[in-house]
């Protein structure tokens, strides 16, 4: 803040002179300054409180997405030891897992990224690359994990159940996508469905989107009819 000139007698006071005038009642420039805003120490106590609450909402923030990305990493590393392990198995064996857990040959060979014959060869004793043999093991120690880490009775059956119901989205479909940590992630429920569909697919509402929406008619009924901003 500057200087101010009085208009009564046009002498340069300073701002203490005026806010020391106004707070006395002498002076004329009391009718023209303003008077300090008066900050109660209940709005001092509840500023001081505010700024603390935000401190403390940041810093949480941040110690959350250190949590969350330190207990991916532990199940990603998990996942690869377990995969390690299982890869000791021959395809034959690896396959009839799967199948024993309710997987169809044809999703099987959707989550390995191969044709149903591939599959069929290996069901008959023909080798699968190192590549293919380690997709399978890892398919076998990610079941493992969500039935007994995450008390998933039916594994099979869970993987065919869509993450929510606004999308049709399922486990199965994450897996086609080689997104794993989004599986265990589902399974663990630590986050919401539609954060889970946001990190896979970011427009996955548009895409998703009913043409139609629910709306009470004057009768008092629910109905359907075309959306509006469609």
């Amino acid at each position: 803040m500057g200087d101010v000139i009085s208009k009564s007698n046009h002498s340069i006071t300073t701002d203490r002179d005026l806010i020391q005038s106004w707070q006395t009642g002498t002076g004329t420039v009391a009718d023209e300054v303003a008077p300090p805003p008066i900050v109660s120490e209940t709005q001092t106590s509840y500023t001081a409180l505010a700024d603390q609450a935000g401190f403390l909402r940041r810093r949480t923030k941040i110690l959350n997405d250190d949590v969350t990305g330190l207990h991916q990493d532990v199940q990603l590393e998990e996942l690869t030891q377990r995969s390690r392990s299982r890869a000791k198995l021959s395809e034959r064996e690896l396959l009839n897992e799967l199948s024993a857990l309710g997987f169809a040959w044809r999703d099987i060979a959707r989550m390995t990224g191969v044709s149903v014959p591939a599959v069929q060869k290996w069901r008959r004793g023909e080798s699968a690359s190192g590549e293919n043999r380690f997709r399978l093991a890892q398919l076998v120690a990610l079941c493992d994990m969500v039935g007994d880490d995450h008390m998933v009775a039916d594994v099979g059956g869970w993987f065919e159940v869509p993450i929510s119901t606004a999308a049709p989205v399922t486990p199965l479909d994450l897996l086609t996508g080689e997104r794993e940590d989004l599986v265990l992630e589902h399974a663990s429920e630590h986050v919401s469905a539609e954060l889970i569909l946001d990190r896979f697919d970011e427009d996955w509402s548009a895409r998703y989107r009913s043409e139609f929406e629910v709306f009470v008619a004057s009768d008092g009924n629910t109905s359907l009819r075309p959306r509006a901003d469609r």
